[in-house]
């Protein structure tokens, strides 16, 4: 830990100013950015104006990939705000490395797309076993309830588990899906990825959340399983990212028919995106509601920034994997086709990209102004950045 400690405060400033009136929606401020720190000499004016083989050779892309600070074992981590908690999820072996106010608000708020005028229905809680009937009995079906319950039940799981090779002090039942779903949104647990080995060349993956599933055709980032009853099946089939279904079946293999599966799938559908008040029905900006910056914001998203190339109102998203070539730019090998994760509610998010490695919007704005070689003005990327604010 101490060694990605120093990585982190290498490659970030840590401590960034927060947003004055940008907040989430239970009241966190967002964090301002950019973090990522340069190379000696260098502007972010010089690095615009070089190529990606100079970039390269210099060793100078300010966002490489992010490594998870137990690279060889990997496995799920959870922050600390979670485990104070439930400390059942708390690992002897590695710690959470992202300070928290990079990281979503902890509980997050909960919308549901069959009820959008109640607006935030977690009343500040953390739902689990133990409460999700008293919330939920009123405005939820027989079948989502169901659903629900399975989401929040414990399975054994690698690293959290009553044998005796697990990697948590306290011997536990388990994980359940909305541990790392929490709230059916994120607070930023990560893993690796699934799908690639040997086990170096694995990535960093962020839990994404749930908000909106019910729009996206593309689940998981690398496998592009094509709906969420095969991915929710496939998760506990194979042992929740480990890809190991040998090691699942020690623990205790969770096998579901596919009726209970539907059921956990139809609630997972209900979880919606936070209110975008400033958006029209169709996903675009009602200009007498918005601001001259995000106005002027929204028309670099559809032109000179390409961003609506890959993410298409109303969800903003394509449904189609992407590959942005990141090997053009840094000596490690790149990531190939990953999946269009969409901007709705995106300032609720961070950190940004698959792993995490930009950790404000700020720092994402200067990522693709780098690979997509966009060269925004800084009035452009601070326009940019209040537009996506209010998606």
């Amino acid at each position: 830990m101490d060694a990605q400690r120093q990585l982190l405060e290498q490659r970030y400033n840590l401590k960034p100013e927060l947003s004055a009136d940008v907040k989430m929606s239970r009241g966190k401020p967002i964090a301002v950015g950019p973090t990522a720190k340069l190379g000696k000499n260098i502007t972010w004016q010089k690095l615009t104006k070089m190529t990606p083989e100079e970039i390269r050779e210099g060793n100078l892309f300010p966002y490489p990939p992010l490594p998870h600070p137990k690279q060889v074992t990997g496995g799920q981590v959870f922050p600390q705000v979670q485990i104070d908690m439930f400390p059942r999820l708390q690992r002897f072996d590695v710690d959470f490395d992202i300070p928290e106010v990079f990281l979503p608000e902890f509980p997050p708020a909960i919308f549901l797309q069959n009820r959008p005028e109640l607006g935030d229905v977690s009343r500040g809680e953390v739902v689990s076993i133990n409460n999700f009937y008293k919330l939920f009995k009123d405005i939820l079906t027989p079948v989502q309830l169901t659903g629900l319950q399975l989401l929040l039940t414990p399975f054994p799981q690698e690293e959290f588990n009553p044998t005796d090779d697990r990697k948590s002090p306290l011997a536990s039942l388990g994980v359940t899906c909305l541990d790392c779903h929490i709230n059916g949104h994120t607070t930023g647990q990560f893993h690796l990825n699934p799908d690639t080995r040997p086990q170096e060349r694995r990535f960093r993956l962020d839990t994404v959340s749930l908000r909106g599933l019910y729009n996206q055709q593309i689940h998981d980032s690398k496998r592009s399983l094509r709906s969420v009853e095969d991915f929710t099946e496939f998760e506990f089939r194979t042992a929740y990212f480990i890809g190991d279904p040998i090691h699942a079946m020690k623990k205790g293999f969770p096998v579901f028919d596919r009726i209970h599966v539907s059921h956990m799938a139809q609630m997972q559908n209900m979880f919606d995106f936070p209110p975008a008040p400033k958006l029209d029905a169709t996903g675009r900006l009602d200009e007498s509601k918005a601001t001259k910056c995000e106005v002027a914001g929204q028309d670099i998203f559809y032109n000179k920034g390409k961003c609506a190339s890959c993410h298409t109102r109303p969800s903003f998203l394509n449904q189609e994997m992407k590959d942005l070539k990141l090997e053009r730019f840094t000596k490690e090998p790149g990531d190939g086709p990953i999946k269009t994760f969409t901007l709705r509610g995106i300032k609720e998010s961070p950190p940004y990209l698959h792993d995490g490695r930009c950790l404000t919007l700020e720092d994402t704005v200067k990522f693709f102004d780098l690979v997509l070689n966009l060269k925004l003005t800084e009035e452009e990327e601070k326009n940019l950045v209040a537009f996506l604010r209010v998606l």
